[in-house]
């Protein structure tokens, strides 16, 4: 028998809950470590940027408005298909990186157990971030966390998977849409995590991945005004001090490049969230 051609695959973007192929044409290739080819990856542009930001802030209201339990359900049945997807996350991760088998399944658990990690915290978090604030009078006076609203994330670059996944999930905890940027060099596992999305119960337009390079397309999403947060948790090695001032602009919330947590964190979720005080008066019967 003939030995068969091997079929290379081109990764599409994903954006409002579909894997549409870069408006401009542009991809590239992704090689291993040693640089071999492995597959082409799309490359997105300004266009799709703002097409993401819109499916993001469509389908932001609905996912904000869903209670806190329902979330957390969604969250974990994410995390379910992630399970029964190992092994493919731990071949891609060793393909890309060169990593062994026992490092790469090494960090698809850690990944996995940091999506359930979030997932638990969803209807957990009002009542930690939350409180009763003492007032003078016959009034109650109770502060809430509310989501900001579309968040643009700049992911880890020199990870794989599990850098993305700490910086997607905590903002989907509260409500948040999110628009990420994938590592540039590893981006294989960031579309079969959002083609495990797409099977999952997460709204589409909730999370949209975005290949390509993150100094071509951090600046578009920085400065663009219907993004109201911004996390540079990957942006070490662009300017992103330009991005800041860019984001300043629309007065757009920013994590800094600092915020890598090695763990998960509550931290990472308050970051995008909003505090609505309620005053409401007290019966007097």
């Amino acid at each position: 028998m003939s030995k068969r051609l091997t079929v290379p695959k081109t990764y599409k973007l994903y954006i409002g809950g579909k894997f549409p192929r870069s408006e401009s044409g542009r991809i590239y290739p992704v090689t291993t470590a040693k640089g071999a080819f492995l597959a082409n990856a799309s490359r997105a542009s300004r266009k799709d940027a703002r097409d993401a930001v819109s499916a993001a802030q469509a389908a932001g209201r609905s996912w904000a408005g869903a209670t806190p339990y329902n979330r957390g359900q969604v969250l974990y049945r994410v995390a379910e298909i992630l399970e029964g997807r190992r092994a493919q996350f731990i071949d891609e991760i060793s393909a890309q990186t060169q990593a062994s088998a026992s490092v790469a399944s090494a960090e698809v658990d850690e990944a996995i157990d940091t999506w359930v990690w979030y997932a638990g915290w969803c209807d957990k978090f009002a009542q930690v971030a939350g409180n009763a604030n003492p007032v003078a009078g016959p009034f109650f006076n109770i502060s809430l966390p509310e989501p900001t609203g579309v968040v643009a994330i700049i992911a880890p670059q020199e990870s794989a998977l599990l850098g993305l996944v700490s910086a997607i999930a905590p903002a989907l905890v509260t409500g948040n849409s999110v628009v990420a940027v994938a590592s540039q060099q590893h981006p294989l596992s960031a579309i079969s995590l959002s083609e495990a999305l797409a099977t999952s119960d997460v709204p589409g337009g909730v999370v949209n991945v975005l290949t390509g390079s993150p100094a071509e397309i951090a600046p578009w999403l920085a400065s663009h005004p219907d993004v109201h947060g911004l996390d540079l948790v990957g942006a070490g090695e662009i300017d992103w001090v330009e991005l800041q001032i860019a984001a300043a602009e629309t007065l757009t919330r920013v994590l800094g490049p600092e915020s890598a947590a090695a763990a998960p964190s509550l931290h990472r979720i308050a970051a995008f969230t909003e505090t609505k005080t309620v005053w409401h008066t007290k019966s007097l019967l």
